[in-house]
């Protein structure tokens, strides 16, 4: 089976056909850097990465954009309101380049410990100033902007295609809904590609039509474009955003261009709390750095990727304990798996497991639009299958290795859950070699004929969920 991809332009699942192959270009709308990242954000950035480490296990070359927003989303998304940069400075009373700063240190420290890849290029919207006035005059040259008052928006009436992502109408857009009615706009859903600058505003560019500052979707064109080219293949973000942020995108783009903007676009659902959207406005959110302080990093990431990226995901502390369970026994099989092979025959019993089918099986969710719910289930069907292997005679090492190098490629490179011998799970902590040095030490005992002391040696660690297997060439262990 071959990829396919659900793009939210068409509403379809589609056969995915890069313009290039085998480069795939792909843009994804990053943080706005005011805050520390919620487990809204771990949604969005753990399932792009999936996405995009997919597409390179299928052998794509992938250019992964994400770009850092640190100046001109305003806090109603829709050109009023305060900056949400310049909101957080005056309330630190630091300057808004360290508010940035902050946050997206905060933010990479947070998606290194979920296991999400670096992007390839991270720029920042202050960093490409100079592009999106360049955009700006284009959209004024070919008529479909206007200048008023300072500002520059974009005229939606000018582009017939308007609303063609996100099923809206402009003439049926009420006056008052989204944005308020200003006398400076021809209609209420034009929107801004330049903004002045009012004369408290510290973040301020030179421009043709004064002091301003960038629009918020003007820089994701932008930049974009500047990386991956007039035309690319994906663009993701929140669904959320595919109103008004990625609708405009797409008019600002190819009014600028004249060319079709992006092949595919794919949209993450959100995380809910009883049902409702989790968000700072809402104030029902969690940090990601207070989430760590309850449960792993890995377990969060597990939790993300047992529901699809277009589904829902609703948080509760049962929720994540229970991923935090589900990876504990897949990573229980694997490091049982991993301490068998220590010790294998060459030559052994060979397990009726047929690797090449679970690799089918796993492969064939992911090409169906990133099927991570589906794709765990075949790693646990192949975790059930290992462990009845292990209660039998150990198998050959070849025959081991085979379904370790399995879990390292689909569990480790594809999903970043680390299972494998070269997987990325941090296994940080000192267990693995306490434990062996207290199987030598118990094996002193047990030499000194000391046999009290060694039963309670095994059933202290019995305790802690290690079982001590006592064996004619000696005494190993694994998890409970």
């Amino acid at each position: 089976m071959s990829l396919t991809v659900y793009n939210t332009l068409t509403r379809t699942k589609e056969p995915f056909q890069p313009l290039n192959p085998p480069y795939v270009g792909m843009y994804v709308c990053g943080p706005t850097v005011y805050g520390h990242s919620h487990l809204g954000h771990a949604k969005s950035y753990v399932s792009f990465d999936v996405i995009v480490r997919h597409l390179r296990f299928l052998g794509y070359k992938v250019l992964y954009v994400q770009n850092i927003t640190d100046v001109g989303h305003l806090t109603d998304d829709a050109d009023e309101g305060e900056d949400k940069v310049l909101k957080q400075s005056r309330l630190d009373r630091v300057h808004p380049m360290q508010v940035a700063e902050t946050y997206t240190r905060s933010y990479f420290e947070d998606m290194d410990a979920l296991n999400v890849l670096r992007s390839d290029i991270s720029p920042r919207a202050t960093g490409h100033i100079t592009e999106q006035i360049r955009i700006a005059r284009q959209l004024l040259d070919a008529g479909l902007a206007y200048v008023a008052g300072g500002s520059v928006y974009f005229d939606v009436s000018r582009f017939a295609a308007y609303g063609k992502l996100s099923r809206r109408n402009v003439d049926e857009l009420d006056a008052g809904a989204r944005v308020e009615v200003k006398s400076e706009k021809r209609h209420p859903a034009d929107f801004a590609l330049w903004k002045k600058a009012g004369p408290d505003h510290i973040m301020r560019w030179e421009s043709p039509w004064g002091e301003g500052f960038p629009g918020w979707h003007l820089e994701c064109s932008a930049m974009s474009m500047k990386y991956l080219g007039e035309q690319f293949d994906i663009h993701g973000g929140g669904l959320e955003n595919q109103f008004p942020h990625h609708e405009c995108e797409i008019a600002q783009s190819e009014g600028a261009t004249g060319k079709p903007f992006v092949r595919y676009w794919l949209h993450n659902n959100m995380v809910t709390v009883d049902g409702r959207k989790m968000g700072k406005s809402l104030g029902n959110f969690l940090t990601l750095k207070d989430a760590f302080q309850r449960w792993q990093p890995e377990a969060i990431r597990f939790f993300v990727l047992q529901s699809h990226y277009r589904s829902t995901l609703d948080f509760s502390d049962d929720a994540v304990e229970g991923a935090a369970r589900g990876l504990e026994k897949l990573t229980n099989t694997v490091r049982n798996l991993r301490e068998s092979l220590s010790h294998a025959p060459e030559i052994g019993p060979n397990p009726s497991i047929d690797v090449t089918r679970y690799r089918e099986s796993f492969i064939q969710a992911m090409n169906d639009d990133f099927n991570t719910p589906q794709a765990i289930a075949a790693l646990f069907d192949l975790a059930r299958d290992v462990n009845q292997a292990l209660a039998g005679p150990i198998p050959s090492r070849a025959s081991l290795a085979a379904i370790l190098g399995l879990f390292d490629e689909l569990g480790g490179q594809v999903l970043g859950l680390g299972l494998g011998s070269t997987g990325a799970q941090r296994e940080s902590d000192l267990t693995p070699q306490l434990v062996d040095l207290m199987v030598d030490v118990r094996k002193e005992i047990r030499a000194q004929k000391l046999w009290p002391l060694s039963d309670k040696v095994r059933d202290g660690l019995a305790r802690i969920g290690i079982v001590l297997e006592d064996k004619k060439e000696g005494t190993s262990w694994k998890r409970a």
